[in-house]
């Protein structure tokens, strides 16, 4: 699969590229990939030559993604990291509903596993705090804010399984698909064929990032949901 990079820019400027990254595109080159493997770093590179990764999103996360021309707006955007001053704003399907308004979860989150995966570590973990927000109750699903403070792996995905809230699709972390026949009345499904979930990845999108531009100016870039996301909603919306 080639993916056309010019295509996913939501944003240019001379020093930021800000991109919706689609889902299933590793943000840097994976360990163990295959040699035709695609990232969104080497596409950058090839896109302009001294491209770097403000950020990065998890594979199977799509989403806003802001990429530095030079290096002067890398650490420009690096040290609004580091301060914790760059505004995330995440939306997730997860099972169940729930009504948050504000809730803040701060726990310590430690690697587990070969560091695929993550766990609530009091003694040994680093400091980790997200505030969320419902945004849509439905039937068995919520679309949740997800508004990570601090930056660490599996963040979003480990303290909205603390919630009991865990995000659609995400086995992991206990999330369990959802299937059209769930949500839909009089689902019929054809003879002879099995039913596939709704969206076949974790249904995280990162929705929107805000920071301060070279120049001083405030902005908010905003990544559209992509297809597989948008259709878990829009079923969702139209079976309430």
């Amino acid at each position: 699969m080639k993916l056309n990079f010019e295509s996913l820019i939501v944003f240019e400027n001379d020093d930021y590229i800000l991109i919706n990254k689609p889902p299933h595109v590793a943000s840097l080159d994976e360990r163990t990939q295959d040699r035709g493997g695609v990232s969104i770093l080497r596409l950058a590179k090839e896109y302009h030559a001294d491209a770097q990764l403000g950020h990065r999103l998890d594979k199977e996360t799509s989403g806003i993604l802001a990429i530095a021309k030079n290096p002067e707006a890398y650490r420009h955007l690096a040290m609004q990291f580091e301060h914790r001053e760059v505004a995330k704003r995440y939306h997730a399907v997860v099972n169940g509903i729930h009504d948050f308004d504000g809730v803040s979860v701060y726990l310590p989150i430690a690697p587990i596993k070969d560091g695929t995966a993550v766990r609530i570590d009091r003694e040994k973990g680093k400091i980790a705090e997200t505030i969320f927000n419902t945004l849509r109750a439905y039937g068995h699903h919520t679309l949740v804010e997800c508004m990570p403070i601090t930056g660490r792996m599996h963040q979003i995905r480990v303290h909205l399984m603390c919630l009991k809230a865990p995000i659609v699709n995400d086995p992991t972390y206990g999330g369990a698909p959802i299937y059209l026949s769930k949500i839909k009345r009089k689902f019929n499904l054809k003879k002879d064929t099995e039913e596939q979930p709704l969206i076949q990845r974790v249904a995280l999108h990162a929705h929107s990032l805000t920071f301060d531009l070279l120049n001083g100016e405030t902005a908010t870039f905003v990544a559209p949901y992509p297809k597989d996301f948008d259709t878990v909603v829009k079923q969702l919306e139209k079976n309430a």
